[in-house]
C-alpha cells in the first residue's frame, strides 16, 4: 500500500510505514507552526500553506492525519489539520480504496472516537463525529455491519465513566447521520439512500414495534444492539436530564438540547408507533416546562416537526395528538405561553423566537381539529384549546399572531367546525380583533411606539417583505369577518356597523380638528376609517355568499328585507356626513359603490343618490400642501373609476334615467376645471350604459355607440396623421418633441449637475405645456378609453361581446397601421441614433431623460408618498421638463399597448388580419433593445396576453414572427444587461447613492428576467390552461370571416407548436441557456424545470437540438453548479445534468466528452457514473451521482449550506473555542520566538 504511483491518497498502515513516516510528520508540524506563528513572514506563511494543501493529496495523507489527530500532546489546531487530511481522503479518494484500505481508515476513526474525553475541544470532537458519519454513509449496511453495536458501546461507556464527551459524540453522530440521510440533499447519502434509511429505521425503532405491528418485515443486514432502539435510549436520557433539573448554562441544559436536536431530526421520518412506544411526546412535552428558553425552543421545534407530518393513522392520532387537547395539557400550554413574556420596548430575542415557533406548533395542532372534525373524541377540551388559539392570535406581535389567525380562518370556513357551539362564543372577540388588525400598519410612522409596529420593524427589514406579510395578515382578518358574516349575517352586521358609527363619531375626539395646512395623507384618522370600512367590505362578501346559498329559502326573506333596509338607511346617513379629508371621502365613495353593486343592487334609488354624490364631489383645493393635492387627485380619479363600476354592474337601472343623466353629465363636463381625462371618463360612462344595458332598442343602441366611435375612426384615418407618422421627425412634430432637441442643446443640459434644482425658464415651461396640449389632439386616449370599456369583463359568448365585435370590426384595420407607427416611433425615440444632429455629449443625457422615475419598494429612499410629493415639487424644474418628455412618450407607448391588448380580446377580428403579424412584430421589437428594463417588462407583459389569447388555428401564422422576434430581443436585452451589471459590480467604486441606484437596476433586471422566463414556462407548460378554441362561438353571421375555421381536436397544443417551429425554438432555447447562468435563483430554477420538461422531446430525433443541449446547456448547468451563488438550485441543476446524460448518452458522446474535459474528472469516474446512472431507481439517486462526480467543482455544497443555520448558538460557541485555542497557541509561539523561524530544515518542502 505504501509503494507505487497514483494520485489517490491511499491509507498507509502504521506497521507498513516504519520509521520513514516521522520525517513527513515533522515537516507537517513545522509547516503548521509557520502558518500559525505571528512571527512568520507572509511569504513563508504562503509557502507553508501551499505545502499543507499539497500534503492532502499525498498517498500517506490519511495515515499522517491519523497520527497527528491521535497525538494528544500536539496543539489542537495541529490535530484538527490531521482530521482535515482524513476528511479529504474520505471525500475524494474513497472510491479508489480497496476494502482493506477503507477498513483501515474506518478503524483509525473508531480509534479516535474511543479516545475522546472532556479535555478535547468541542470542534475536534465534532470533526471526528463528522468523519464517522462520512465513513458510515459509504460503508454502513455494506462492509460495516456492527456500527450500532459500536455506538451503543460508546454510549454505555460514557454513562459508566462518566464521559460526557463520548456521549455528545454519539449524539452528534446520530443527528448528523439522520440529517444527511433524511433531511438534507447529501450526495453521498443519496447514492445509498435505500439501505441507509432502512438501517436507520432498524436501529432507532424499538424492537417491540416491529414485532407487534410489522412482523413480516424483512430486516436490514446491519447488526442491531439491544431491543430498545435509539428513540428509547434518547428519551430515557432526556428524562434523566429533566429529573436532574434543567437550569440555564447547566450540564443538564446542554445535554437536553443535544438530545432534543437528535429527536427533532428523527420526527419527520420515524414510525409514529415507534414515537408513541418510546413516549417521545410525553417527555418532550415535559421539556417545555423547564426554565431554559433554549430547551423550550428545541422541544417546540421537535413537536412542531412531528405535528407537521402529512398524515397519521387513527390509532396514531389517538396516541400522539389527542393527549395534546386534554384539559391538563391545554392548561399547561396556556401557562407556558403566558409565562414567556416579551416586551416590545425591550425584546428578548430568544424568548421572542420561542413564542413564534410555539405559535406555529399550536397552529399545526389546530390543523388536526379541522382535518378530523368528524372523528374527534368527546373528552377533548376544545373550548380550552380554542381559547389558547385566540390568546395567541391576540398577541401584539403579528408574527406570533399570524399562525393562530390562519388557524381561525380554517376553523370558521369549515362546514363542520364553523357551526359548532364551542366556536360561537369567540365570534364577537374575533370581529373585534380583525377590526383592530385590519389597519394598514405599513402606512404608520416607522418610529411609532405602538407595540405591533415595533415588533413588525423587528421582524421584517425590507418594505417588500413587510407588504407581503401584511397582505397575508389582512387577508386572514378579512376571511374571519367574511366567514362569520356568512354564518350569522343578522347578528354580525349590527355589531360591525355599530363599531363603524362609534369610530366615525369620535374620529377627531383626541386630535385637533381637520386643517389644510397640517394635512397628512395617511393620518391615523384615515387609517382607522379605512380599517372599519375594510371590515364592512369583508362582511359584504360574506353576506353575498350567504344570500347565494340561501336564495331559495323564502323563510329567510323575513330577516333579509329589514337588514337591507337598515343598511340602505345607514348608507344614506353616511352619504350625508361631511368629511374634509379627501382620503376619507375616497373610501366613503368606494364603500358606497360596493354596497350598491352587491348587497343593495336591487335598490336603484340608493344607487342614484350615490351617483349624484360622486358627480357633485368637488372638494376645495389647497395647492400649498402637496400631500393634500395628491390626495385630491386620487379622489377625483376614484370618482371616475367608481361611476364606471356602477355603469358596468347596473346599466339597466341607469338606462331608466339616461336622458337626465346625460344632461347632467354634459353640464358638468362643460364647466370650468374639468380636464380632458375626466371628460373622456364621463363619455365612457354613458357609452358603457348603452353598451351593457338590455333595456334599449338595438337601433338606438347602435346609433349612440357609433356616435362615440365615429370620431375615433376619423381621427385615425386623418391623412395628415398618416403622413406625419411616415417619419420619425413627423412623429416628433406630432407630439411637440421636435423642439426638445433644440432646447436641450441651447441650454447645455449636459452641464447641469442636478436637474431637480435647476428652475425651468419661460420657454421651457411653454414647451412643457405644449407637450401636454399636443397629446390631447391625438386619437390615442379616446381610443384607449372606449375600446377598454368595450372589452372589459366580457364573457364569450354574450350579446355584449357580439356588440363589441360589430362595433370595432371595421375600426381595427383602420386604426392598426397608424397605431403600429406610433408604437414603432415611440420605441425608436429611446434610441439616441434616431436623434439626428444630437451632439455626442448629449446622448447620455437623452438616456437619463428617458429613464422613468418610479418608486421601488424596499430600495427607493423615502416612502411612496414622499416620492410623489417630490415629483410634484420638481414640476417647474428641468427635471419636471424631463418628466414631461418621457411622460409623453410613455403615454403613447403604453396606450398603444393597452389598445393592442383590447383588440386581441376581440379574437379573429384582430388575429384574422392576414398581413398583421410581420408589421406587429417589427413595431414591437425592432427598437425594443433601446428600452429600459422596466419598460421592456411592461412590453413583455402586454405581449404575453396577446400570445395567450391567440386562437389555435392562427398560431402558426400569427405567433411565429412575433415569438421569434420576442425571444431574439429578450435574449439580447436580458443577457446584455446581466453582463453589464456583473461588470459594474466588479469595478464599482461609487458611494451610497450609486449603490442604491445599482440595487434598483438589479431589482428591475430581476423583474424583467422573471417576466421573460414566465413567458417561456407558460408557453411550454404541458398542462397549459385554455387550450381550446372559441373562434366561431356564437359569432354574428355577418361577421364571420372565411378564414375562421373551428379548431379540430387534432390541433397542436402551444407546446407542440413551439417545439415544432425551428424559427421560434432556436432563439427560445438560446435564451434559456443563457438564463441558466443569470444570477437569479428563482428564474434559474424555472428554466431548469423547463429544460427537464423538453429534454425528453428530442431523445429520438432532432439531432441538432440534441447536440446543442448536450454541449451548451450541459456546460451552462455545470458552470452554474460551480458557482456558490446557485447553491439553492444545486439539486435542480444536478437533476438536469443527470437527465441530459441519461437520455442523450446512448445517442451522443458529447456529454461524456464534455465531462471528461473538466479538471479532475477521469475516464473511470465518468464511466462508473454513467453505469450507475443507467440502473438508478430514483431521481435523488440520479442527481446524487453527479453531485458526487462534480463534488470538487461545485460551489458550497447544499448539504453544507443546510448545516450553517442549525444550532447556530452552539456552533458559534464551538467556533469561539477553536479561535481561542489558536490565539493561545499563537501567543505561546510569539513568546518563544522573536524572529522568523529558521527554514533550513524545511527547505525541501517548497522545492
Amino acid at each position: 500500500m505504501n509503494g507505487g504511483g497514483g494520485a489517490s491518497a491511499a491509507p498507509t498502515t502504521e506497521n507498513g510505514a516504519g520509521g520513514q513516516q516521522s520525517q513527513p510528520l515533522h515537516q507537517l508540524k513545522q509547516a503548521l507552526h509557520i502558518v500559525y506563528s505571528p512571527q512568520s513572514s507572509n511569504d513563508d506563511r504562503k509557502q507553508a500553506g501551499a505545502f499543507l494543501e499539497a500534503a492532502k493529496s499525498e498517498k500517506e495523507a490519511p495515515f499522517h492525519g491519523f497520527k497527528l489527530a491521535h497525538d494528544k500532546t500536539l496543539e489542537p489546531v495541529v490535530r484538527h489539520f490531521g482530521l482535515l487530511l482524513l476528511e479529504n481522503a474520505i471525500r475524494y479518494s474513497w472510491p479508489d480504496y480497496t476494502v482493506t484500505e477503507s477498513i483501515t481508515v474506518r478503524n483509525w476513526i473508531l480509534s479516535l472516537a474511543e479516545n475522546i474525553d472532556n479535555n478535547d475541544p468541542v470542534y475536534l470532537r465534532n470533526k471526528i463525529a463528522q468523519l464517522w458519519v462520512e465513513v458510515a454513509k459509504r460503508m454502513w449496511d455494506n462492509e460495516w455491519l456492527d456500527m450500532d453495536e459500536l455506538l451503543v458501546r460508546l454510549w454505555d461507556n460514557a454513562a459508566r465513566q462518566p464521559n460526557a464527551a463520548q456521549r455528545d459524540l454519539v449524539l452528534f453522530i446520530l443527528e448528523t447521520l439522520v440529517d444527511d440521510v433524511f433531511n438534507r440533499e447529501d450526495s453521498v447519502a443519496g447514492l445509498r439512500n435505500t439501505p441507509l434509511s432502512k438501517a436507520c429505521f432498524d436501529v432507532f425503532t424499538p424492537l417491540s414495534v416491529f414485532d407487534t405491528y410489522y412482523p413480516q418485515r424483512e430486516p436490514s443486514t446491519v447488526t442491531r444492539r439491544g431491543d430498545d432502539g435509539w428513540l428509547v435510549r434518547l428519551v430515557r436520557l432526556l428524562d434523566e436530564a429533566l429529573e436532574a433539573g434543567v437550569n440555564k448554562d447547566s450540564e443538564a441544559e446542554a445535554c437536553s438540547i443535544k438530545i432534543l436536536s437528535v429527536l427533532k431530526a428523527c420526527m419527520g421520518w420515524s414510525i409514529p408507533k415507534a414515537v408513541s412506544a418510546s413516549k417521545v411526546v410525553e417527555t418532550v412535552g415535559r421539556s417545555l416546562m423547564v426554565e431554559s428558553t433554549a430547551v423550550q425552543m428545541i422541544a417546540t421545534e421537535c413537536l412542531h416537526t412531528l405535528f407537521s407530518k402529512p398524515f397519521f393513522e387513527d390509532d396514531d392520532f389517538q396516541s400522539l395528538v389527542c393527549p395534546m387537547y386534554h384539559s391538563q395539557t391545554v392548561d399547561l400550554l396556556k401557562n407556558i405561553f403566558n409565562w414567556v413574556r416579551v416586551d416590545a420596548s425591550d425584546i428578548d430575542e430568544e424568548r421572542y423566537l420561542f413564542l413564534k415557533k410555539f405559535s406555529e406548533m399550536i397552529a399545526n395542532l389546530g390543523g388536526f381539529i379541522e382535518d378530523r372534525a368528524n372523528s374527534l373524541p368527546n373528552e377533548l377540551d376544545l373550548p380550552g384549546f380554542l381559547n389558547l388559539a385566540f390568546l395567541i392570535s391576540s398577541h401584539d406581535s403579528l408574527a406570533i399572531s399570524i399562525p393562530a389567525l390562519n388557524l381561525w380562518t380554517k376553523i370558521l370556513r369549515s362546514e363542520t367546525l364553523g357551526q359548532i357551539d364551542v366556536v360561537q362564543p369567540f365570534t364577537a372577540q374575533l370581529l373585534e380583533l380583525a377590526t383592530s388588525r385590519l389597519i394598514r400598519y405599513e402606512n404608520m410612522e416607522e418610529d411609532s411606539k405602538i407595540p405591533s409596529v415595533v415588533f413588525l420593524n423587528e421582524d421584517l427589514d425590507t418594505i417588500p417583505e413587510r407588504h407581503a406579510f401584511l397582505g397575508n395578515y389582512r387577508r386572514f382578518c378579512s376571511s374571519i369577518v367574511e366567514s362569520i358574516t356568512r354564518r350569522r349575517p343578522f347578528e354580525a352586521f349590527p355589531f360591525i356597523m355599530g363599531n363603524v358609527d362609534n369610530t366615525l363619531g369620535s374620529l377627531y375626539a383626541s386630535e385637533p380638528p381637520f386643517a389644510f395646512d397640517r394635512y397628512k395623507k395617511n393620518s391615523m384618522e384615515f387609517l382607522r376609517v379605512d380599517s372599519q370600512f375594510s371590515v364592512v367590505e369583508a362582511a359584504l362578501k360574506g353576506y353575498m355568499k350567504w344570500a347565494d346559498n340561501n336564495a331559495l329559502e323564502p323563510v329567510l326573506d323575513n330577516n333579509k328585507e329589514p337588514l337591507e333596509r337598515n343598511l340602505e338607511t345607514w348608507c344614506e346617513q353616511l352619504l350625508a356626513k361631511i368629511f374634509e379629508d379627501p382620503m376619507i371621502k375616497r373610501r366613503v365613495i368606494q364603500l358606497m359603490v360596493t354596497f350598491s353593486t352587491t348587497a343593495l343592487d336591487n335598490r336603484p334609488d340608493l344607487m342614484l343618490k350615490i351617483l349624484e354624490h360622486i358627480l357633485l364631489t368637488r372638494p376645495a383645493e389647497y395647492p400649498a400642501n402637496h400631500g393634500y393635492t395628491d390626495a385630491l387627485k386620487e379622489l377625483m380619479n376614484i370618482c371616475t373609476t367608481e361611476i364606471q363600476r356602477l355603469a358596468m354592474k347596473m346599466p339597466d337601472h341607469l338606462m331608466v334615467v339616461y336622458d337626465q343623466l346625460q344632461s347632467k353629465i354634459n353640464e358638468i363636463a362643460a364647466g370650468d376645471g374639468v380636464d380632458d381625462r375626466t371628460k373622456i371618463a364621463f363619455h365612457t360612462f354613458l357609452f358603457t350604459i348603452n353598451h351593457r344595458t338590455k333595456n334599449i332598442d338595438p337601433e338606438i343602441r347602435k346609433q349612440r355607440l357609433e356616435s362615440y366611435i365615429v370620431p375615433v375612426k376619423q381621427g385615425w384615418s386623418d391623412p395628415n396623421l398618416t403622413e406625419a407618422l411616415r417619419s420619425f421627425q413627423g412623429f416628433c412634430q406630432l407630439l411637440g418633441l421636435d423642439k426638445v432637441q433644440e432646447y436641450l442643446i441651447s441650454r447645455r443640459v449636459h452641464e447641469i449637475p442636478d436637474f431637480s434644482n435647476h428652475p425651468l425658464d419661460t420657454e421651457g415651461q411653454a414647451l412643457q405645456n405644449e407637450l401636454t396640449e399636443k397629446f390631447k389632439t391625438l386619437p390615442i386616449r379616446a381610443t384607449k378609453a372606449f375600446i377598454a370599456v368595450s372589452t372589459e369583463k366580457l364573457k364569450r359568448p354574450s350579446n355584449a361581446y357580439n356588440i363589441s365585435c360589430s362595433l370595432w370590426h371595421d375600426a381595427i384595420p383602420m386604426i392598426l397601421p397608424n397605431l403600429l407607427s406610433f408604437m414603432s416611433n415611440a420605441h425608436g425615440f429611446h434610441n439616441p441614433q434616431n436623434w439626428q444632429g444630437l451632439p455626442l455629449e448629449l446622448q447620455p443625457v437623452v438616456k437619463k431623460i428617458l429613464t422613468d422615475r418610479f418608486w421601488q419598494a424596499g430600495i427607493s429612499t423615502g416612502s411612496r408618498d414622499d416620492f410623489y410629493e417630490n415629483v410634484t415639487k420638481t414640476k417647474t424644474t428641468m427635471e419636471g421638463l424631463a418628466s414631461s418628455i418621457r411622460g409623453a412618450i410613455r403615454m403613447v407607448r403604453e396606450s398603444c399597448y393597452s389598445i393592442l391588448w383590447c383588440m386581441s380580446r376581440l379574437d379573429v377580428h384582430f388575429y384574422g388580419l392576414e398581413e398583421l403579424p410581420g408589421p406587429l412584430a417589427m413595431a414591437l421589437f425592432s427598437d425594443a433593445h433601446a428600452l429600459s428594463s422596466h419598460q421592456m417588462s411592461i412590453l413583455l407583459n402586454m405581449t404575453r396576453y396577446i400570445i395567450d389569447d391567440c386562437p389555435v388555428p392562427y398560431r402558426q401564422h400569427f405567433l411565429t414572427p412575433l415569438l421569434a422576434s420576442l425571444f431574439t430581443q429578450v435574449d439580447a436585452k436580458v443577457s446584455g444587461e446581466w453582463n453589464e451589471l456583473i461588470e459594474k459590480g466588479q469595478i464599482s467604486q461609487g458611494g451610497e447613492a450609486q449603490l442604491a441606484e445599482e440595487m434598483k437596476e438589479e431589482s428591475i433586471l430581476r423583474q424583467l428576467t422573471y417576466t421573460a422566463v414566465l413567458i417561456v414556462a407558460g408557453l411550454l407548460d404541458p398542462q397549459r390552461p385554455g387550450e381550446t378554441n372559441l373562434a366561431n362561438a356564437n359569432m354574428l353571421p355577418h361577421l364571420a370571416l372565411p378564414e375562421m375555421e373551428a379548431s379540430q381536436s387534432g390541433e397542436p397544443t402551444m407546446r407542440e407548436f413551439i417545439l415544432s417551429s425551428d424559427v421560434v425554438l432556436e432563439p427560445l432555447i438560446l435564451f434559456c441557456t443563457h438564463a441558466l447562468r443569470m444570477r437569479d435563483s428563482r428564474c434559474c430554477g424555472i428554466i431548469i424545470r423547463v429544460f427537464r420538461s423538453i429534454v425528453p422531446e428530442f431523445r429520438a430525433d432532432r439531432a441538432d437540438i440534441r447536440e446543442f443541449i448536450c454541449r451548451e446547456v450541459l456546460m451552462a448547468a455545470v458552470d452554474s453548479l460551480h458557482e456558490d451563488y446557485f447553491v439553492d438550485v444545486q439539486k435542480d441543476l444536478a437533476q438536469l445534468i443527470s437527465t441530459i446524460c441519461l437520455l442523450y448518452s446512448p445517442a451522443s458522446q458529447t456529454p461524456r466528452n464534455l465531462l471528461l474535459s473538466l479538471p479532475g474528472i477521469t475516464e473511470s469516474k465518468v464511466d462508473s457514473c454513467f453505469k450507475r446512472l443507467a440502473v438508478a431507481q430514483s431521481t435523488r439517486h440520479q442527481r446524487a451521482l453527479f453531485l458526487e462526480l462534480l463534488d470538487g467543482l461545485r460551489g458550497v455544497p447544499m448539504s453544507e449550506k443546510g448545516k450553517l443555520p442549525r444550532a447556530s448558538k452552539q456552533r458559534a460557541a464551538v467556533e469561539k473555542e477553536r479561535r481561542s485555542q489558536q490565539q493561545q497557541q499563537q501567543q505561546r509561539y510569539a513568546e518563544e520566538r522573536q524572529k522568523s523561524p529558521d527554514l533550513g530544515g524545511v527547505a525541501d518542502m517548497f522545492a
